[in-house]
């Protein structure tokens, strides 16, 4: 009986009775595996959606991905369905890694994310047998550099099974160090920072979600605000080192405000639009104000320091019936 070894100290094990074919290693083509973590910005493999990129033009792109079954934070609080945000995290994973591996952007290069606009389909977010294969496309439109300087927008398409997942579009600009470290001065200096406490957060199942230690907001003396104060310990919303709240915080902020002005469990998001204008600093309040627009619509803003920092609309349904994004 052989064993079957792909790689170095990879070692396959044959099934008990029957014989393996041998097969050489330049024969072990279509193997998956994730794009390299360092191209998505992600410290885990485990936090990688991306498998594998084909150009199918200039600045086109075929692309391929992977949603587990399981995810600890990308699913719905029933554990039925991938999260709505998942198809964001997705989108920004392909600009990421669109940038360093097909446009050249270095990998110690900073992202700064200008906005983030993403809508899903909820029957196609069911969660299945097996990991969720996805097919997505990609198209860049003026991913150009100006000096030092990489910016672009995106706008990319998730299909499961040959069906549209969801979609969305992001704008962005790749900065070096030495503009970043500019930028942000003496609060982009992690040993410089002084986080806030973290405030007891809001229950869970009003802010959608399962564990009280995935919830972002904390309570105020107004049912329409709220404080952004997440364990800065997450391993998801906080999976490296970061000198201010990520944008997918603030998304995440966005959604579970938007779930607060509804009845706990009665408010599914589907569909987020973000406009990020300032860096949401760890050292001071930030306040989540929301809105409810039409039924199912929510605006949804954060403030800190007398700056709106971010702005985002949110829609979903609302007890099985569906507003328009």
């Amino acid at each position: 009986m052989t064993m079957l070894t792909i790689g170095k100290n990879a070692p396959v094990l044959p099934l008990p009775g029957v014989e393996q074919p041998w097969m050489r290693c330049n024969d072990a083509r279509g193997l998956t595996t994730t794009v390299p973590r360092e191209y998505v910005h992600r410290s885990s493999l485990a936090e990688v959606f991306l498998t594998g990129c084909d150009r199918t033009g200039e600045d086109t792109f075929s692309l391929t991905g992977q949603w587990p079954r399981a995810h600890t934070f990308f699913t719905s609080a029933d554990g039925t369905s991938h999260d709505p945000v998942q198809v964001g995290e997705t989108v920004r994973q392909v600009g990421l890694y669109l940038c360093h591996a097909a446009y050249g952007v270095p990998l110690g290069h900073n992202v700064l994310l200008w906005n983030l606009d993403f809508t899903s389909r909820p029957e196609r977010l069911r969660i299945g047998r097996g990991p969720s294969d996805l097919e997505m496309s990609a198209v860049c439109t003026d991913f150009v550099w100006k000096g030092n300087r990489f910016s672009g927008f995106l706008q990319v398409d998730i299909h499961r099974s040959g069906e549209l997942a969801g979609s969305g579009t992001a704008r962005f600009s790749c900065v070096a160090p030495a503009t970043y470290r500019r930028l942000r001065g003496d609060r982009g200096l992690l040993a410089s920072t002084r986080p806030l406490p973290r405030r007891t957060p809001m229950a869970a199942t009003g802010a959608g979600r399962l564990l009280p230690f995935d919830v972002v907001l904390a309570p105020t003396d107004r049912t329409d605000r709220w404080q952004l104060s997440p364990d800065l310990d997450h391993p998801i919303l906080f999976e490296h080192a970061n000198d201010h709240h990520p944008g997918m915080v603030l998304v995440e902020a966005a959604r579970q405000a938007a779930c607060g002005l509804h009845t706990p469990g009665g408010y599914t998001p589907r569909a987020i639009a973000t406009e990020f204008h300032h860096y949401a600093e760890l050292d001071a309040p930030c306040w989540i104000d929301a809105t409810l627009t039409a039924p199912g619509r929510v605006t949804v803003t954060g403030h800190q320091d007398n700056r709106t920092i971010f702005r985002a609309t949110v829609n979903g349904t609302v007890n099985g019936t569906a507003t328009a994004a």
